[in-house]
């Protein structure tokens, strides 16, 4: 396979990757804290499983909904504002969520939370993509998305045994607690990201936004990144009621079981990362998606199951998904030109969130249970449903991926020493 050189970190550039994990941290944690509540939430409130999908949902579409509103405006302020504005948002959200008591109270609360925490992602792509070339961005990429795995490690466990002691509303507070204390650091310790004002040109928001939306290249990369996010979304919010319904396990269980998952994808993604930045990320992306599809189908055709193969069979199913959205975040991001970028993963972030949203709804539609308790149906057909989506992720990540090779061709790409910020690719 073809090697590539490896661009070394700056000192500010390693703060930035960590402030940026530990925000994303927060974010995902708060949006996959649903998950492991999703048995707690259901009983509690007596919900069925169309009625907790679109709890779940409510915070996607809000999200999608959110980042097209901004995305015209995403070029026109210092990304450090922009991020600090709606991270600081999100914490208010997500302070309602633990205020919440009934079930329109809570899906109030997950839109506020969704309408501010939809955009961080963005921002946050392209503070990256500004300060980090091509050739450092799966190493980013990998550590940024550590946020996924962390959140399992620590969030998850210590949220579902806040939730065990005090409810289902102490996860929230914990989350709305730390990310007070990472609004503080970001505004101390990171400084404004604004190279790309100069680049300017267009003269309103709604101008901005429809052109970057008209260009062909941008509209591919979009594609690419919703039919990912329905592929990834439609397992994860019966996650737990699944593995306690149909494998059997216990509530008690599940903390060991997210935690396990997380640290096998701490250990995952910055080798996958490292990987991807020496080797060719779309066919780390093709074989990673391939090994996901076989284990999705595995998995969602399970009965009861011992908890250790459970968390082997998680792990490896882990491996497929975490090994597939490093590159491809990598290799989407190098399709907007520096103008466009907060646009672009405006619009990307937000099509995401609606796909999930999508997802969730989709997969509360076709899963029913007949009762509290029962086993849950029609599981393994989200499990086919999401080899479909697959097949054609991979085919629109090839596109996407000849469109990256097509433009650092073109450039003739050339990383200077001081490639600390304002990188190019």
């Amino acid at each position: 396979m073809q090697q590539q050189e490896s661009v070394p970190f700056t000192g500010y550039q390693k703060f930035v990757i960590f402030i940026l994990a530990i925000t994303q941290f927060t974010v995902i944690l708060d949006f996959m804290v649903m998950s492991p509540l999703g048995d707690m939430l259901m009983k509690s409130l007596n919900l069925k499983p169309s009625a907790f999908g679109f709890a779940v949902s409510a915070y996607a579409f809000s999200a999608g909904i959110s980042g097209l509103l901004t995305a015209g405006f995403a070029d026109r302020f210092d990304r450090k504002k922009l991020l600090l504005f709606f991270y600081i948002g999100f914490i208010g959200g997500t302070i309602c969520c633990g205020l919440a008591h009934t079930y329109a109270i809570l899906v109030a609360a997950r839109i506020i939370t969704g309408l501010f925490g939809g955009v961080i992602g963005s921002i946050s792509m392209a503070i990256i993509t500004d300060l980090f070339a091509l050739q450092q961005r799966g190493r980013v990429m990998g550590f940024i998305q550590m946020g996924f795995g962390g959140s399992q490690v620590l969030g998850i466990p210590i949220g579902l045994y806040l939730a065990n002691a005090w409810g289902w509303e102490a996860p929230f507070w914990m989350v709305a607690t730390l990310s007070i204390i990472i609004a503080l650091l970001i505004a101390a310790k990171l400084q404004p990201v604004t190279q790309h004002l100069a680049l300017q040109n267009d003269k309103s928001a709604f101008v901005h936004l429809w052109h970057t939306v008209a260009k062909g290249d941008y509209r591919i990369g979009f594609a690419a990144t919703a039919l990912l996010s329905i592929g990834g979304f439609m397992m994860m919010p019966f996650g737990s009621a699944f593995a306690i319904n149909n494998l059997g396990l216990t509530n008690q269980q599940l903390p060991m079981l997210f935690m396990v998952s997380g640290v096998s994808s701490l250990i995952i993604m910055p080798l996958i990362g490292k990987l991807s930045d020496k080797i060719d990320k779309f066919k780390i992306f093709a074989v990673a998606s391939v090994w996901m599809m076989i284990m999705c189908v595995v998995y969602t055709n399970l009965g009861v199951t011992p908890l250790i193969l459970v968390m082997a069979l998680n792990i490896l199913m882990m491996m497929g998904i975490m090994s597939r959205m490093i590159p491809s975040s990598a290799l989407t991001s190098a399709i907007p030109e520096m103008a466009d970028r907060g646009a672009f993963m405006s619009i990307n972030s937000s099509l995401q969130q609606i796909a999930g949203g999508v997802a969730a709804a989709v997969a509360g539609m076709i899963v029913s249970q007949k009762g509290k308790g029962t086993p849950l149906e029609n599981y393994n057909v989200v499990g086919y449903v999401i080899i479909g989506i697959s097949i054609l992720s991979i085919l629109l990540m090839m596109r996407v991926n000849n469109l990256t090779k097509k433009k650092m061709n073109n450039k003739k790409v050339v990383i200077p020493e001081e490639a600390v910020i304002g990188g190019e690719f």
